[in-house]
């Protein structure tokens, strides 16, 4: 697919999610509070908690290396597999982080229906940066918007969405507005004018030094200061040899 963004071709591709999903396998949780997710963060084990609607949510613990694998391939949508229970459809609601080593403390998880839409976070990822003739040129690219919230069946999320900027220029700016979502996808945006996706903007321009300037003034200043004093001892000079 392209657009035409002040007379420039680009295009908006998408990478579609895997026909096959990946399963996540984890173990129910009978310890609570605290001290017991305390002490399974320490063993590499992460708590978690999967919702059903309107049945009752099931608490989880799974290992930390085994959600940071199934999340570093980016799938939006993954099967839960609680031991002792069958595999479920599920996306993600929410993940704790620890503020400074970045771990997962805690997931929560949504099961999902399959035929029922829902939304969900997708990660924006640009393509042809370097090739920008604008970039070429020495124009800064802003990512500025990184996610946006799509509308689709869980089948139909796609694992991010690329926007080839390979043709942009210097000025140029793309809006959510010139995006054309994929086929089964809604962007829910209230006013998708207002969205930036991506600014190019014209190469900076260093400024000389502040003190540099000063440092020279001064240096010019001095030597006038020089002259004038070597004329006024003249002057002192001749009037003495007058008197």
């Amino acid at each position: 697919m392209s657009q035409a963004l002040f007379g420039t071709e680009f295009s908006i591709l998408s990478r579609p999610m895997a026909s096959k999903r990946s399963t996540l396998k984890a173990a129910p949780r009978a310890d609570f509070g605290s001290r017991a997710s305390r002490r399974m963060r320490r063993d590499g084990v992460v708590p978690g908690v999967v919702y059903a609607g309107g049945k009752d949510a099931k608490p989880f613990q799974v290992a930390e290396r085994d959600v940071r694998v199934l999340f570093g391939e980016g799938a939006a949508l993954f099967d839960l597999e609680i031991e002792g229970s069958k595999a479920v459809p599920v996306v993600v609601k929410e993940q704790q982080h620890h503020p400074v080593r970045g771990s997962i403390q805690h997931l929560d998880l949504m099961q999902v229906k399959l035929d029922e839409a829902i939304q969900a976070e997708v990660a924006i990822e640009l393509e042809g940066v370097e090739d920008a003739p604008g970039v070429k040129g020495g124009g800064v690219l802003e990512h500025v918007t990184r996610e946006i919230t799509i509308e689709a069946l869980p089948t139909e999320i796609p694992d991010n969405i690329t926007v080839d900027v390979s043709a942009m220029e210097v000025n140029e700016t793309l809006q959510l507005s010139a995006v054309t979502a994929p086929d089964g996808v809604k962007f829910v945006a209230e006013d998708p004018e207002e969205i930036t996706i991506v600014t190019l903007s014209p190469p900076r321009v260093e400024e000389v030094a502040p003190e540099v300037e000063e440092e020279t003034e001064v240096v010019g200043e001095g030597d006038e200061g020089e002259a004038a004093a070597e004329g006024e001892g003249g002057g002192d000079s001749g009037d003495s040899e007058g008197e």
